[in-house]
């Protein structure tokens, strides 16, 4: 297969709180001009001379020296935290924005979808808006006129159809938005989060389409927080850090690669400064850890031997009618379990102070892998805490079966204790 990408050393450098003006007309773009044209040569010289190494505080390398080839047909999901770089880099591959060093050679159609409404006119009807981007595609209209009812089908706005997007609310929008990039013959297909917008049919109706883009010989690029989403539609993945590429080859190893990077910070100690938290504060968690049976704690456990989780926090006043809760994910952001106190129907009166909360599991039943935990306290009155990613930990060895068999996470959420039989049919 032939490269329908190829990024060279490619960087984009954003100068912090430097906005530009955006003219409406042609007329204000020449009055603009006329009236500043001292102010427009430094500002020429500045971006022609600006020395693109140079980093200040007013200054930040949004990707910084990315090389890649994306070859006809793949599946590329990019991985990355919020500030990575993803989304600069769809942007720039979508001639959104222009890269500030580098080289990108694009063999093929591109059609994108970055955020809600993109590409849409919002005074113009969700018919008018499907010629409009066929257009933008350098389709013909009867070109358009095949595709036209299974876009519409697809998205779902039939009695809609001839009213402006500006009265459509979010979910349609981004269901007529995928309908248009995915059914409109693109070489490439580039899909940013915004399927989190949809409803979960809708985000399953996608990630098939996508896939059966793919299959018909054409590129899709993906980018996604959603780990299971990742995994099921890309073959291929890269991650992102800081605006650099620094890992790239099969999902599954991908994903497993970016959950063990996390930073170590991520270990459920020092939680009274977390930001990342909600509710009124008057209780506020400390610590998340595990403790093996001896009351040890314990970085990671092993699947089969019971398992406490314990929660320590501090109370502004005493408080009354507690629910202490905590929801475990796997490696995909699938949850797995969730642990409350009401399982056990009761709920607890703290006095003022630091106090602990522990949770026993008899027989922890997790295939290998990574996992995380989130943690929250309400009373009558409402949140009290809650944070989310409070602990992370691997699970990297199993007794839960006599056998010391485990079963790939790809195919298991949790296990289960069974037992199989033979019986032979009579007479045989």
């Amino acid at each position: 297969m032939s490269a329908v990408i190829t990024i060279d050393n490619l960087g984009k450098l954003y100068h912090i709180g430097k906005r530009e003006r955006q003219n409406e007309t042609v007329f204000e773009t020449l009055k603009t001009w006329a009236i500043t044209p001292w102010q427009n040569f430094k500002n020429l010289r500045q971006l022609n001379q600006w020395p693109v190494d140079q980093v200040s505080e007013n200054t930040i390398w949004a990707l910084k020296n990315v090389s890649l080839q994306v070859q006809e047909g793949d599946i590329l999901g990019i991985i990355g935290r919020n500030g990575a770089g993803k989304s600069t880099l769809l942007k720039i591959l979508s001639r959104i924005t222009r890269p500030t060093r580098g080289r990108i050679e694009i063999d093929g159609r591109i059609s994108s979808l970055l955020e809600v409404g993109t590409g849409f006119h919002r005074d113009l009807t969700g018919r008018e808006n499907i010629y409009l981007n066929g257009v933008l595609l350098g389709m013909k209209k009867h070109q358009v006129d095949k595709k036209f009812d299974e876009i519409v089908s697809f998205a779902q706005v039939e009695p809609f159809i001839d009213t402006p997007v500006k009265r459509y609310s979010s979910g349609m929008k981004v269901r007529l938005a995928f309908g248009v990039a995915a059914h409109l013959e693109p070489e490439i297909l580039i899909v940013d989060e915004v399927l989190a917008v949809g409803d979960a049919a809708f985000q399953a109706k996608c990630l098939g389409k996508m896939s059966s883009v793919s299959k018909q010989g054409r590129t899709v690029i993906f980018v996604s927080h959603n780990m299971a989403a990742i995994r099921q539609l890309c073959s291929k993945a890269i991650v992102l850090r800081n605006g650099q590429l620094v890992a790239k080859g099969q999902t599954d190893e991908m994903i497993d690669w970016y959950l063990s990077s996390l930073d170590s910070s991520e270990t459920g100690d020092g939680l009274e400064t977390c930001p990342e938290r909600l509710g009124n504060g008057r209780l506020r968690f400390t610590k998340v850890f595990l403790q093996d049976r001896t009351g040890t704690t314990i970085p990671q456990p092993i699947s089969g031997d019971p398992l406490t989780l314990s929660f320590e926090f501090t109370a502004r006043e005493s408080l009354s009618q507690i629910t202490f809760l905590a929801t475990l994910y796997n490696q995909y952001g699938i949850p797995v379990t969730h642990f409350s106190v009401e399982s056990s129907g009761q709920k607890y009166k703290i006095k003022q102070g630091s106090g602990r909360v522990n949770c026993h599991i008899p027989r922890l039943p997790l295939p290998l892998g990574r996992y995380r935990i989130d943690v929250a306290a309400f009373n009558e009155e409402g949140r009290l805490d809650s944070i989310t990613g409070a602990l992370h930990f691997n699970v990297n060895s199993s007794r839960f079966f006599p056998s010391l068999f485990v079963p790939s996470a790809k195919f298991s959420t949790a296990l289960v204790d069974h037992q199989w039989e033979y019986q032979p049919q009579p007479g045989r």
